[in-house]
């Protein structure tokens, strides 16, 4: 067959949808809606790269290290102080500056510094801050805004971030949260983290599992009243053409309800793009110029999409014979073969099967097998479905009227039901893969903290030198605080702190009321004034000998880069031996304690509070209240949450975006699910008419249409499950993890997809309620 001969046939495909009057636009809006809903969400997909791109370049830029060579004061310098915060679970950067002169580094979104008591702040930390929900959070930051940080200076749209102008912040240098710089950016090249073989098969996996259940739909959108096209399709042979030149006929309408689809699709994207900047998918946001499909990816979906719509119309129209005077697929459609479905499943655990037992110590997955392997696991159900729904729904037995109305159409027509239901199966069944994956592997990502959270919820670290004592009461009338335990800590060593190298041996000296002290050593007694050298503790270190009554200690002055004076402690001779006891923290210490009268000199200098807090937590916005204090007393205050457990930042971005990847999947096969409802029953409008004309209740129809889709996603349900199981045991093997089911995950999962199922049939019901009119039956 020439290429001419195909370039006319399926240029006359083309012209018939166009020229197909007012039924053969809507079959062409519709296929163009649903495949535009999926070439939205493939150009979304390929712009992700560039929007993650761009968002840890904007981070690299404004980068402010508190740490590094000590820098005199200069006509080029800044003072910067980190001064982060948390508001209700939402990060808020903060920045406290102070230039140093005319050529001070201007950081990255800002025209001129704030003056100090002034900040500039970003555009939806002034919305919060206006609002109500943020009279708490405007009480820790006691600044007048005075403009908004540009979008180069800020990761995102929803991002909570400012500057705010300081003073004096030079005498708070201490190379960890304050220090002197000249440019903005990291300062230097750092080298490349090795790379993880489990992430990046966590990786691969997420984007198979999340593009599977896209190219799913279009295939089945392209495919969008397919039986009113075959049977006007008949009409062609009647003038002479042949079943080949009719199916490529077929294709051409396909390929323009695909072109369509095609700019719908980019003007859905385009829509979306600018709407980004409104969302905010866990914790995520973006600006509308982050999200840049790549080129050749975008060129990539623009050739396949339409390609794909004449293969898939080619394939369907391979069992149905068109012939001038009907289509024989309104007879009983010959059984489907089951052999030939299996092999997709087989094939994907084939590919998979080398790489059991690999683990991370092995080298890396072969990533090609790995997307092989998933694809065709998932692709399988697609397969199989259609055989499951035909094979069940033929021994179902008798019911209710509804029912047997459901069942009979579900015989006739079984394919176009698994069809509609095929994209939310694969989407549940790779989701319940990584929801194993994720169950299993999180272990390996998530260490313990030692912290004992039943005993302490919150801790504030203050600023060295700042006195603590004084400010514990402040803590302690906060409303929802319960107890405060107050503590500073330096450390104390048999030589003077210098830049290149610390003391050769070194005790930890911590000072606080015998009732804090309580808190990590076993005192009999305590007053005021006294001294205890402390034993036993899970530290290696010989404190009697190396505080010996009567020697001198010098104390940490460190400034973060090695500068400091040189503070010197006499270790006084009346030093009591106590043993430890678990501390706050965690674990046992061997130290020196003092209790606040056996300070002298200026010990204070070197000390850095802490203070441990046990809370009410049914108390609303108790850790707010307890910022606000911290604020208050410190604007550098570090105040933290304790969490028994700590996670992987790069496994909590990977799981966070495979979440914010799966909403928009389910989003989008909702919206699918929906066009196809519509279309089919746009195309049984006179049957139902008919139903209702010869006296079938309303009630009656529409339970037939709730069973007809209850029925195909049940099933759709459990084969999706039963793969998505296998499949995630696979994966487990592959990393050497112990295998387990994620029950709740798993109900989740499934639960989400029958939820997405049930609205779209309840969306679904008042357009029935309209068609189901005897007016339906006129033809003019």
């Amino acid at each position: 067959m020439s290429t001419r001969q195909w370039s006319r046939d399926l240029g006359m495909g083309v012209r018939f949808a166009v020229t197909g009057g007012r039924e053969g636009w809507v079959r062409m809006l519709l296929t163009a809606v649903g495949v535009g809903l999926g070439v939205a969400l493939l150009l979304l997909t390929t712009a992700i790269p560039s929007a993650l791109a761009v968002r840890d370049q904007r981070n690299q830029d404004r980068m402010d290290y508190t740490y590094g060579p000590h820098r005199p004061k200069a006509a080029n310098t800044l003072v910067i102080s980190d001064a982060d915060s948390t508001f209700r679970g939402s990060d808020v950067r903060g920045r406290l500056v102070e230039p140093e002169g005319p050529r001070a580094p201007l950081a990255p979104g800002l025209t001129k510094y704030p003056a100090p008591g002034e900040m500039v702040v970003s555009p939806a930390l002034e919305k919060l801050l206006g609002s109500a929900d943020g009279k708490l959070l405007r009480e820790r930051l006691p600044y007048r805004i005075v403009g908004t940080i540009a979008e180069p200076g800020l990761i995102g749209s929803h991002e909570l971030a400012y500057y705010a102008g300081a003073k004096d912040l030079g005498a708070r240098i201490n190379g960890w949260r304050t220090a002197r710089i000249t440019h903005f950016g990291p300062p230097q090249a750092s080298p490349a983290d090795k790379a993880d073989p489990v992430l990046i098969l966590l990786v691969l996996v997420v984007f198979a599992v999340l593009l599977t259940p896209v190219a799913v739909f279009i295939a089945a959108a392209v495919r969008f009243g397919g039986e009113r096209r075959d049977r006007r399709l008949a009409a062609l042979r009647l003038v002479g053409s042949d079943s080949r030149m009719t199916r490529r006929i077929a294709a051409g309408e396909a390929l323009a309800g695909s072109l369509l689809g095609l700019v719908f699709g980019t003007g859905f994207f385009l829509l979306g793009r600018q709407l980004a900047a409104s969302v905010e998918i866990m914790d995520i946001s973006v600006f509308p110029s982050y999200l840049n499909p790549s080129p050749a990816l975008a060129a990539l979906v623009a050739v396949a999409v339409p390609a794909a719509a004449v293969l898939v119309t080619l394939f369907a129209l391979r069992g149905v014979v068109i012939e001038p005077l009907g289509v024989v697929r309104t007879a009983k459609p010959a059984r489907r073969r089951l052999w030939w479905r299996l092999l997709l499943p087989l094939g994907g655990l084939g590919c998979l099967a080398p790489m059991i037992g690999q683990g991370r110590n092995n080298g890396t997955f072969n990533e090609y097998l790995v997307i092989g392997g998933v694809l065709l696991l998932l692709v399988g159900v697609t397969a199989l479905l259609p055989w499951v729904v035909e094979a069940v729904v033929a021994r179902l037995g008798h019911g209710g009227l509804s029912w047997q109305l459901a069942v009979r159409r579900l015989q006739l027509s079984s394919g176009s039901a698994a069809r509609m239901v095929n994209g939310i199966a694969v989407a549940v069944a790779g989701a319940i893969a990584l929801q194993m994956l994720f169950a299993g592997i999180q272990g390996d990502y998530t260490k313990p903290t030692a912290k004992d959270t039943d005993r302490i919820q919150m801790q504030v670290n203050l600023s060295r030198g700042l006195p603590f004592l004084p400010v514990a009461g402040k803590f302690a009338t906060t409303k929802g605080v319960r107890q405060v335990t107050a503590l500073g800590s330096t450390e104390l060593g048999d030589g003077r702190w210098s830049p290149d190298r610390g003391p050769d041996h070194t005790v930890s000296l911590t000072v606080g009321t015998c009732a804090s002290l309580r808190e990590v050593a076993r005192l009999t007694s305590c007053h005021d004034g006294e001294a205890f050298a402390v034993t036993g503790g899970e530290r290696d270190v010989d404190v009697n000998t190396l505080a010996r009554p009567g020697r001198t200690l010098h104390l940490n002055m460190n400034d973060g880069m090695g500068k400091g004076p040189d503070v010197l402690w006499t270790v006084p001779r009346g030093l009591k031996q106590v043993r430890a006891v678990t501390g706050p923290i965690g674990f046992k210490e061997s130290q020196v304690l003092l209790t606040p009268a056996a300070l002298s000199g200026r010990m204070s200098s070197a000390l850095t509070g802490s203070m441990y807090l046990r809370l009410d937590e049914s108390v609303p916005d108790v850790h707010e209240y307890v910022r606000n204090t911290a604020a208050r007393i410190d604007p550098l205050a570090d105040a933290m949450v304790w969490s028994s457990t700590e996670q992987s930042r790069k496994f909590t971005s990977i799981r966070t975006g495979t979440f914010a990847g799966a909403i928009c999947v389910l989003a989008l096969i909702g919206a699918s699910l929906l066009v196809s409802q519509l279309e089919q029953l746009r195309e049984r409008r006179k049957l139902l008419s008919s139903l209702v004309a010869f006296g079938t209740r309303r009630r009656t129809l529409s339970m037939s249409v709730l069973w007809q889709t209850a029925i195909p996603i049940s099933l759709g349900l459990l084969l999706a499950s039963a793969v998505g199981l296998t499949l995630g045991t696979v994966l487990l093997k592959m990393v050497g993890a112990t295998v387990g089911v994620d029950w709740p995950g798993l109900l989740s999962m499934t639960g989400a997809g029958a939820a997405v199922v049930l609205t779209v049939t309840l969306l679904s019901l008042p357009p029935l309620l309209r068609l189901m009119r005897p007016e339906g039956l006129r033809t003019e």
